[in-house]
């Protein structure tokens, strides 16, 4: 067999993937998580502004498991994971590709403050299990998996990073521009970071902070610049979930 062939020379590579995707489940599995499969093919996606779902006959592949697996939830299945394809139309690039795996787990009665733990814990346990220790090498520099890892909002993050505020970023529609240019290459760069508290607009299925409602409890995780975790307080109120997806589907038309 030709060494050359592409898939020949990513056998490590697969190896290396078999062992994450087996420490994943066991993390799960000694937390006392049930695993869950889910339709891909759904009637319809969630209006989300920034994700597109690709046809599928007149269905559509999903863009996640989340509302199937928010059913479950709802059906008194209290922990849950799924490690799963998905599909997004128009996302290709460099960090992006329009097929991929994702694992997505949700839990009852807990909030994005309990998730960041879970997720740091999860990352710790993953890394263990596959020989990395507490320090992983990323593009020519080691980050640190030690806790306590890095906390701050996104108003900080804007007031250290971007050349605008929070606020200012947003009166001028260049929150997302300065949060891929300005901001996310600097997080995680040392040990991971956890950015939180995000624009209550930029969280359609979060709950909304009690003491400040212009922000939705959600948060991201970085490692090395790159965003691996996307996590929030669910809703719960059904009444403001179809005034939030009527929203969306106004911008999404408009």
């Amino acid at each position: 067999m030709a060494e050359n062939w592409a898939l020949v020379r990513r056998r490590n590579a697969l190896r290396k993937r078999a062992t994450l995707l087996q420490a994943i489940r066991l993390f799960f599995i000694d937390h006392d998580y049930l695993e869950a499969e889910t339709p891909h093919r759904i009637p319809a996606p969630a209006p989300e502004f920034y994700i597109d779902a690709i046809p599928s006959g007149d269905w559509f592949l999903h863009t996640s498991p989340e509302l199937c697996m928010k059913r479950l939830l709802a059906a008194g299945y209290e922990k849950i994971f799924q490690i799963c394809r998905c599909w997004r139309a128009g996302e290709r690039g460099s960090l992006h590709i329009p097929e991929f795996t994702l694992l997505e787990w949700y839990r009852s009665d807990s909030d994005y403050r309990d998730l960041m733990v879970e997720c740091e814990a999860l990352i710790q346990s993953v890394a263990a299990h596959s020989g990395m220790g507490e320090s992983v090498p990323f593009h020519g520099r080691a980050i640190n998996l030690s806790s306590p890892w890095e906390r701050i909002s996104v108003g900080e993050a804007f007031d250290r990073f971007a050349r605008f505020s929070m606020k200012g970023a947003l009166d001028r529609n260049l929150f997302d521009e300065l949060m891929v240019k300005e901001i996310e290459p600097r997080l995680g760069m040392e040990r991971p970071t956890f950015i939180y508290d995000y624009p209550a607009e930029r969280g359609a299925l979060a709950r909304l902070k009690k003491e400040d409602p212009t922000l939705a409890e959600r948060f991201e995780l970085y490692i090395g610049g790159l965003e691996l975790a996307n996590a929030f307080s669910e809703l719960t109120d059904p009444d403001e979930q179809r005034k939030r997806f009527s929203s969306e589907e106004a911008r999404r038309r408009s």
